[in-house]
């Protein structure tokens, strides 16, 4: 019959107590997770630049119907007859005319 084998406690000769497999794999995480967080920033600005200038671009399209409008407009004023119609319409009188203002008419029919 064969010997029966001895039961060793304690580490076996020559083996270390530090695991440098899972320190290896816990840096690895570590340095990903790092450079995961160095991204977020950078991308919140992004995301909220592009939304800044989404909000820009209808301001933008708002001013030019605005000036679009407007720009018409100085183009009609530059008519004699519609400057004169629009000068009467805010009450101005040509010089040597009366104005005449007339209160408490019904409103409309």
């Amino acid at each position: 019959m064969l010997p029966r084998p001895k039961l060793v406690t304690g580490r076996p000769a020559g083996s270390s107590p530090i695991r440098w497999d899972r320190i290896g794999r816990m840096m690895i995480l570590a340095v990903c997770v790092l450079i995961a967080l160095l991204y977020v920033r950078p991308l919140f600005a992004i995301w909220s630049a592009r939304g800044e200038a989404a909000v820009r671009q209808q301001q933008v399209s708002k001013l030019a119907a605005e000036h679009k409008l407007l720009t018409e407009r100085v183009n009609a004023l530059k008519n004699p007859a519609a400057l004169e119609r629009e000068a009467r319409r805010l009450g101005m009188v040509k010089p040597g005319e009366q104005a005449y203002v007339i209160k408490g008419l019904p409103s409309g029919p």
